[in-house]
């Protein structure tokens, strides 16, 4: 089966990530996708992170009511931190019918070059790759293996949706029904 793994640290998941998953099913021919809590990027800072159990069942809520959707907690039960080239070794080992893509965006594919044996990624696994809105396509043409697809051009970012919290706006809508009652419930990001 043809599954797209879009990895994240979901902090916390939001509804671009889901409009992303679905632009990725609707251009690319992968019938399924696996949202891939990531417990700690090695790219990334640790602070401000929830636990990974909560970001795992926010993203569980925000994705239960769609059949090819599926929350992944497979990187809470590897080495830490979490390499996507060894995820995909185990993922291939457990599940040898499917076969594993990832889905990022152009400013991940941008940071490729700093990612562990990324020539592997891309020698083995296809990448399907959005743009963003202020990109000069010079990723794309490093990478011309990526395959590019479209989708609405999206200004959310879970930082910005950390912030409005802490500023105590509202982020309903920004945040999927499900999630977002699990954020408000725990007073998450106050």
């Amino acid at each position: 089966m043809k599954t797209g793994l879009l990895f994240g640290s979901f902090n916390p998941i939001h509804t671009g990530h889901l409009i992303i998953a679905q632009a990725a099913l609707n251009e690319t021919g992968l019938r399924e996708i696996w949202f891939m809590v990531s417990p700690q990027n090695p790219l990334k800072s640790k602070s401000g992170l929830l636990g990974e159990f909560d970001r795992y069942r926010m993203v569980e809520l925000a994705v239960e009511s769609n059949t090819r959707f599926r929350a992944s907690n497979f990187e809470f039960f590897l080495p830490k931190p979490s390499y996507t080239i060894e995820t995909l070794v185990q993922l291939g080992e457990k599940y040898p019918n499917h076969e594993f893509s990832l889905i990022m965006g152009e400013d991940n594919l941008q940071h490729l070059h700093k990612w562990k044996n990324h020539e592997a990624i891309l020698k083995y696994h296809p990448v399907f790759c959005y743009p963003r809105r202020d990109s000069d396509g010079s990723a794309f043409e490093k990478y011309p293996a990526v395959k590019k697809f479209d989708l609405p051009f999206l200004d959310i970012s879970a930082t910005a949706i950390r912030q409005m919290i802490t500023q105590g706006k509202s982020v309903r809508y920004l945040v999927p029904s499900g999630a977002f009652e699990y954020l408000e419930e725990n007073g998450f990001y106050k």
